[in-house]
């Protein structure tokens, strides 16, 4: 992966020193280290500590760089919460980016557990979550004691993190021209914007370069502005009632989800084509 800046060994090995504590971790997520489920779920429905998931992970040699959580209509303490890990020692190393594993959970009926693959990209400090349909992901009902499957799963996800570098790497590789790089803008913006007609923005909006290192035409570069154009907000757009707004940051656990799957799919299929 070719960028304009040369990242160097201590700055790519600076990203595991900067791990959460636990603390930082209850800080962040207090939903992690709930002790039950919340009370309006039913008797049939399995509490599982993500506590307990999060230290089996770190005993398996992960560790967690980041945790949030989605405000709750009933109980911060239960709400929709998401970790992302890395592992301690990682073999994979891309020139700008480390593979990461992100998993969710709840304690309210909201989701189920989940871990997805996921790539980091160290010079914009964000995260593109691998589709179902390009990586495995692991999805439990909270039903049973499922502890030490959803860490097996980990280990065998991380395993396969040489074919999400394998992904990065081909669309390094595969160079679009100004008119693909539009019909890809124009795609994305769907995810988000289903009618196009009513989002009040212009695709190319999202091809804006925000860093020297965003120049090119790379489908890894396009995906990458696009993507912290889209979610992250900011750009201009006109409101239904013609008023000049910024777009809003994605702030929806479950719609960052979607709408990251969503790109990885739309990159897949532009490696495809």
């Amino acid at each position: 992966m070719d960028t304009s800046t040369n990242l160097s060994f201590a700055r790519y090995a600076n990203l595991f020193s900067a791990s959460l504590s636990l603390d930082d971790v209850r800080r962040k997520a207090p939903a992690v280290f709930a002790e039950s489920a919340h009370e309006r779920t039913s008797s049939s429905y399995t509490f599982v500590p993500t506590d307990r998931i999060l230290n089996g992970l770190m005993r398996a040699g992960f560790v967690p760089v980041e945790a949030r959580q989605t405000r709750a209509r009933y109980s911060n303490l239960h709400a929709r919460h998401v970790i992302r890990l890395r592992r301690r020692v990682e073999t994979i190393q891309l020139r700008d980016a480390v593979p990461e594993i992100v998993c969710l959970n709840s304690h309210d009926t909201t989701s189920s557990v989940s871990l997805r693959g996921a790539i980091f990209r160290i010079v914009c400090l964000n995260g593109l979550i691998a589709s179902v349909g390009s990586f495995p992901s692991i999805r439990v009902p909270h039903r049973g004691d499922i502890v030490d499957q959803v860490v097996t799963g980990a280990l065998d996800m991380s395993e396969r993190f040489g074919v999400l570098a394998g992904h990065v790497e081909r669309m390094e590789q595969r160079q679009l021209c100004k008119e693909e790089q539009i019909a890809f803008a124009e795609r994305a913006l769907r995810l988000r914007y289903p009618d196009l007609g009513l989002c009040g923005m212009e695709a190319p909006q999202l091809l804006t370069c925000r860093r020297t290192e965003d120049l090119g035409s790379s489908l890894w570069v396009v995906l990458n502005k696009v993507e912290e154009n889209l979610v992250g907000g900011g750009l201009s757009r006109r409101s239904v009632s013609g008023r000049i707004t910024r777009s809003r940051r994605i702030t929806s656990i479950r719609e960052d989800v979607r709408i990251h799957s969503g790109l990885w799919d739309l990159a897949a299929e532009a490696l495809a084509a």
